[in-house]
């Protein structure tokens, strides 16, 4: 009975914790998922910014429709995406400008910075832009120029 007990207790001792390689084993297959994982939840992270950023000219877009119902005309590059928000001071002053205004406020874009207005622009009555993830001209991939005319014309 003694003997069975010794034989007990040294078996338990024998299982009680994993190996160095056991351990380093497991650390590369985390390693691995991960380095598969990473690069395609970041893909995702920045094509939800680009669609965030089209919602956000889609909403632009109408305000300024709106606008010029009411005005005849488009704000100026000078009064800016700002015009939606509260009444012009600066010529042209708007002589309908809707009183509660054409939105409730200005959206940053999806990487924290204000869209960019033009008005008139290349080839368009208006222009409303962003400078993409870098925040300078052009780039590439997330980091790319965004203009409302660009992503209309790459969905037609």
């Amino acid at each position: 009975m003694r003997n069975s007990r010794i034989n007990i207790l040294a078996a338990k001792a024998r299982q009680g914790g994993f190996t160095l390689i056991e351990i380093m084993v497991v650390v590369i297959i985390i390693g691995l998922l991960a380095s598969v994982a990473v690069p395609t939840v970041m893909d995702r992270v920045d094509e939800s910014r680009i669609q965030k950023a089209k919602a956000d000219f889609k909403a632009l877009q109408t305000a300024l429709k709106l606008y010029r119902i009411d005005n005849f005309v488009f704000p100026t590059t000078e009064q800016g995406l700002e015009a939606l928000v509260s009444k012009p001071s600066i010529a042209p002053v708007p002589r309908n400008w809707k009183s509660s205004g054409y939105i409730d406020q200005l959206q940053l874009d999806p990487w924290g910075r204000e869209y960019l207005y033009a008005s008139p622009a290349e080839g368009h009555d208006y222009d409303i832009y962003t400078l993409g993830a870098d925040g300078v001209t052009g780039g590439e991939g997330a980091a790319a120029d965004m203009s409302i005319w660009q992503q209309a014309e790459k969905t037609e």
